[in-house]
């Protein structure tokens, strides 16, 4: 009996030894798969980056032959003294800047953001939209928001060249074609390939990260920004938060992510969703954002709605 006992608990503390064994490995495994994860993308506040601002001009960075005319010979010639650029952030709702913001030289909008019943908060006019590939057919499908408001307008498409690229063969690329013969008052362009691959270039030049070892899609924030620089002498931004706007504490108030879909996904949410991911690929509007702060100090571009 004595000698049953004693094989019993010798099993036992056997099991609890094998029991922490497997439970000390499985953490040892959690907190490795953690860090590697943590090695793949790194958020930019963190990352000891070596600036290359005095190497990159943005206002020569790669010129205009850089977009293509998806009809007809036109060029890329705009160029504005002051240029408004509106964002899609719900912060521009009850600014009441739709006045100050017509009044600009020219105004540059992003993707499907509307103007029709929030012309108080972001106003009427647009000399410059820039749509990305997922957003084409959201534009398309409402001419009459997009292609007949405003005169000497000029869209910008950019995304995959094998989406929206001239050789593309896909619906897309068609559909654009069709706008464009449509509405010929409207100059129509694409971004070339070779400009794309140098927008990924000037992302890891300036935030030391490989855009797809990263698993980072850049946003179309981005590709406005730089375009903007390229065309105007001074910007004003309306509705972009600061870079350290969604990590205050205690958490901002929810602010939807698109003014116009208030019942959409709440901004910073969004935001700090996609600047951990690790898993697929995401957009990294922070470190974006930490970029474009950087060069409101050599391009004249000043934030409102909130200021910073």
């Amino acid at each position: 009996m004595g000698l049953r006992l004693v094989d019993k608990q010798g099993q036992q503390c056997q099991r609890m030894v094998i029991f922490g064994a497997v439970f000390l490995l499985m953490t040892l495994f959690i907190l490795y798969s953690s860090n590697s994860g943590n090695d793949l993308y790194v958020p930019f506040k963190s990352v000891n980056i070596h600036h290359h601002n005095q190497n990159t001009n943005l206002k020569k960075w790669a010129g205009k032959e850089g977009y293509v005319p998806v009809y007809g010979n036109k060029s890329m010639t705009l160029h504005c003294g002051r240029c408004a650029l509106v964002t899609s952030s719900s912060h521009v709702l009850g600014s009441g800047a739709g006045e100050e913001i017509d009044q600009t030289e020219c105004v540059i909008r992003m993707n499907d953001a509307p103007t029709s019943g929030f012309e108080s908060d972001v106003g009427n006019r647009t000399s410059l939209r820039v749509v990305a590939h997922s957003s084409v057919f959201w534009v398309v499908r409402k001419p009459a928001e997009f292609f007949n408001r405003s005169s000497g307008l000029t869209i910008i498409f950019w995304g995959p060249p094998n989406k929206i690229g001239r050789d593309a063969k896909g619906t897309l690329y068609r559909l654009i074609q069709r706008v464009s013969r449509t509405y010929s008052n409207i100059s129509i362009f694409t971004i070339t390939p070779s400009k794309m691959h140098k927008f990924d270039s000037l992302f890891q030049r300036e935030t030391g990260r490989d855009r797809q070892k990263s698993q980072s899609w850049l946003s179309t924030g981005w590709f406005t920004v730089v375009i903007a620089i390229e065309i105007c002498d001074n910007i004003k931004v309306y509705g972009m938060v600061p870079p350290n706007y969604c990590g205050k504490r205690p958490q901002p108030k929810r602010m939807p992510y698109h003014y116009y879909k208030p019942r959409g996904s709440d901004e910073c949410v969004t935001y700090l969703q996609n600047e951990k991911g690790r898993r697929g690929n995401h957009h990294r509007f922070i470190t974006e954002k930490h970029v474009f702060s950087r060069w409101a100090k050599l391009y004249n571009i000043t934030f409102t709605h909130p200021s910073w």
